[in-house]
C-alpha cells in the first residue's frame, strides 16, 4: 500500500483528492496538509511513501519543500501536482529533486499510474514534454529562456510572481538579501527583461500561453 501525503492550499482540492483516492486498493492517504512547513512536519513525524503537492504553498514554496526533503528525508518521493505549465517548472522540479509532475488538468486515471511509476522507482512525466527532451525541441520559444534558469533561479522567481519581497524571499530561501539581488539580477538578463515588473509579467504571461 502506498502511504500519500496531499498538501494543496485549497480545501477543495484536498478533500478532492482524498474522495479520489478512497477507493484505490493500492493507494492510501495518510494526511492532507495545506502548507510547505506542515509537509516536512508531517514526513518527520509520519511514514510517508509519496508526497503528492502543489507548487505554489504557503510559508514554504513547492520547490523550497523538495530541496529539503531531498536533504533530509530522501526516500520521501514527491510529484507535483501543479497549474502551472509543464514546459516552464517541470524541469527545475525534477533538478530540485522532484520524481514527477503533473498539471491538474490530467484525470485520475493519470495521476495514479504517475503515482505508482514513481513509487516504483521511475520519474513521470507527460509524453509531449518526454519527446521535447528526447529530440532537444521546445513548443515555444520561452522554454528556451526557461531551460536556462538553475533550480535556485526558478525558486527566486517563483516566489517573485506571488508578490514575495527580497526580504522574504531571503528568509524563506535562507539566503541573504545581497544574493536574492543577486539571483534577479540573474533572472534579468537570462530572460531579457529590464526591470522586476517585466521580470514577473513575463514570468505570468508564459505561465498562460505556455
Amino acid at each position: 500500500m502506498i502511504k500519500l501525503l496531499i498538501a494543496d492550499n485549497h480545501p477543495i482540492t484536498r478533500k478532492g483528492l482524498e474522495v479520489l483516492f478512497s477507493a484505490s486498493p493500492n493507494i492510501k492517504v495518510v494526511g492532507s496538509v495545506d502548507n510547505g512547513e506542515s509537509i516536512l512536519e508531517f514526513v518527520k513525524k509520519n511514514p510517508v511513501d509519496i508526497v503528492l503537492t502543489e507548487a505554489d504553498l504557503p510559508k514554504l514554496n513547492g520547490l523550497t519543500v523538495l530541496r529539503y526533503l531531498k536533504n533530509d528525508h530522501p526516500d520521501v518521493k514527491t510529484i507535483i501536482l501543479s497549474a502551472q505549465p509543464e514546459e516552464v517548472y517541470a524541469i527545475n522540479a525534477i533538478k530540485a529533486g522532484a520524481s514527477g509532475y503533473i498539471n491538474k488538468s490530467e484525470n485520475v486515471i493519470t495521476i495514479t499510474e504517475a503515482i505508482s511509476k514513481v513509487n516504483d522507482g521511475g520519474i513521470y512525466l507527460s509524453n509531449e514534454l518526454t519527446q521535447q527532451l528526447a529530440f532537444g525541441t521546445r513548443t515555444n520559444k520561452s522554454g528556451n529562456y526557461y531551460k536556462k534558469l538553475s533550480t535556485r533561479e526558478a525558486e527566486v522567481l517563483k516566489l517573485l510572481t506571488v508578490g514575495k519581497k527580497n526580504k522574504e524571499i531571503s528568509k524563506e530561501l535562507d539566503i541573504n538579501e545581497k544574493t536574492v539581488s543577486t539571483y534577479k539580477a540573474r533572472l534579468m538578463r537570462k530572460l531579457k527583461v529590464n526591470n522586476l515588473v517585466d521580470l514577473v509579467n513575463q514570468a505570468k504571461l508564459n505561465q498562460e500561453v505556455s
